[in-house]
């Protein structure tokens, strides 16, 4: 197999280093973890919010007249740059806070920086709920943004830094779970809501709750002991080592570890964004821009922002097109347990590969149906039956996503990056999905409109590419410590020549 993988010992130790589940680090990572609740109540609750009639009848009037025109294109009904706007604000403020959260993230460490996120995040919901304008409407969401930026960028670090190594993919997906949790919910408040004059603002205002929950967890846990080493507090670390392992392991081979790694790192004076650009880390590089971009352009997260209005357009009445995201939402929790469940047995690529192929069918089988029912101009009606029948192969697509792309994107650029530059390496991810997304968000109800049904033949041919990319280039990850990952490069058929020095000299 590409990259050749290593074997997983059974044995509570690895690689001479606890590999013990403990309470604390259960309780610890849960914590964590409950940070994708923010990215994902977003993620669910805006496109829902978006086919309120009260909050389309304070900010978005011509939207209304365009639904009750007696002629009506289905792609194009909710084509408007400023609803668009409201939506893709979040995460062009999240790309900017996303870069400048590596440094954040690196001097005052990755827990301190989870507590930061929240904190803005609350600022930002409370404002929403409260909004008078289309002003502070988008000024809540730029706030939203920046907290969601440091909270995706701290996260999966911390979640991949304290997990033993053998269960590091079970842990981290936790992120990718939450994340999960919150847009199923937030779509179950919207349907709660949605008959309701105030029901936008609730809907948007609770988002503060799982804010403040991500908050209050964050001030009870201890930094990753990787982080407390970067920046000098040895014996915090060795504290935070014997609490996550276990007082019956003995973790001074494991912390003597941490610190040679990281006085490594030290020696090498350079700027982290330069260092990662130097040639011997290409294919961290690589796989830190086209992995988050890849899982973008799978279509995934411009269905979950527009679902209601994508099912109110095909035919399903309001109150059916608010539960069908719901139902999305909890297949794609469902599909998530199962990556839970298998990505430290299976291994990461099996995964990717698996999910990339059920994706695949979908999209071209959604298209197909589009285009037969509604019409190449989609002006025909289209049936009930024919419109539950595009969310039934949705529900397959999402599917696919939630045990491969979802939890995986978040998983491999925080476990492939040595110290030194791994902030720097998880802040370009998280960038790089940022922008992605706002593009993607801000362009989709116009593409719809203009390519139909071809929208989602334009996503199948970015999985196929993606597949193919993770066949040859995306090496085996599962069970080998962060320290020890240095070795995948090597034993890649392409990535060797980036890296063979580095290999041959053990070093990072």
């Amino acid at each position: 197999m590409a990259g050749g993988v290593l074997p997983v010992d059974s044995s509570p130790i690895i690689n001479g280093f606890a590999s013990k589940i403990t309470l604390s680090i259960v309780i610890t990572c849960i914590v964590a973890a409950s940070s994708g609740l923010l990215f994902g109540y977003d993620l669910g609750v805006s496109g829902g919010v978006t086919t309120m009639v009260p909050f389309l009848e304070k900010f978005f009037p011509d939207i209304l007249r365009k639904i009750g025109g007696s002629e009506v294109n289905m792609y194009c009904v909710y084509d408007s740059q400023v609803l668009t706007l409201f939506t893709s604000s979040l995460y062009l403020a999240g790309l900017v806070s996303s870069l400048v959260a590596s440094r954040v993230t690196t001097a005052i460490g990755r827990r301190n920086t989870i507590l930061l996120g929240g904190v803005v995040f609350l600022l930002g919901g409370s404002l929403n709920a409260g909004a008078e304008n289309i002003v502070m409407l988008i000024l809540g969401r730029v706030l939203l943004g920046f907290g969601v930026g440091f909270t995706n960028q701290a996260a999966p670090l911390y979640l991949s830094e304290i997990a033993p190594p053998k269960w590091r993919g079970a842990f981290n997906t936790g992120f990718q779970f939450f994340l999960g949790v919150g847009s199923l919910v937030a779509g179950c408040i919207n349907y709660a809501t949605a008959k309701h004059t105030w029901g936008w603002r609730v809907s948007l205002g609770i988002a503060v709750a799982p804010a403040a929950v991500m908050t209050i967890g964050a001030l009870l846990i201890t930094d990753t002991p990787s982080s407390l080493v970067e920046r000098g507090k040895i014996e915090e670390a060795r504290r935070a080592l014997r609490k996550a392992r276990g007082s019956s392991f003995d973790v001074e081979p494991e912390l003597d570890e941490l610190i040679k790694w990281s006085q490594i790192a030290k020696s090498v004076d350079k700027e982290p964004f330069k260092t990662i650009f130097e040639r011997k880390h290409r294919p961290h590089l690589v796989m830190a821009i086209a992995i988050p971009f890849f899982q973008q352009m799978t279509g995934i997260n411009v269905v979950a922002f527009y679902a209601p209005n994508l099912f109110q357009s095909v035919g399903l009445g309001h109150d059916a097109a608010l539960l069908s995201a719901i139902i999305l939402g909890a297949v794609n929790l469902a599909s998530l347990l199962v990556s839970t469940a298998v990505v430290d047995r299976f291994g990461r690529r099996f995964l990717f590969i698996s999910g990339g192929i059920l994706m695949l069918v979908c999209q071209i089988a959604v298209s197909v149906m589009l285009a037969v029912v509604t019409g190449v101009h989609g002006t025909k009606d289209i049936s009930k039956g024919n419109a539950i029948g595009v969310l039934v192969l949705l529900c397959f697509y999402t599917a696919g996503f939630g045990w491969s792309w979802g939890p995986l994107t978040w998983l491999i650029p925080s476990e492939i990056f040595p110290l030194k530059i791994r902030t720097t390496g998880q802040s370009i991810a998280v960038a790089v999905q940022f922008i992605t997304i706002f593009i993607l968000s801000q362009t989709f109800l116009t593409m719809l409109c203009h390519f139909k049904f071809a929208s989602f033949v334009f996503y199948a041919g970015w999985i196929i590419v993606m597949t193919i990319f993770v066949i040859l280039f995306v090496p085996e990850t599962k069970g080998i410590p962060l320290e020890s990952m240095y070795t995948i490069w090597g034993k890649h058929w392409f990535w060797r020549r980036f890296v063979k020095e580095v290999t041959q000299q053990n070093l990072p």
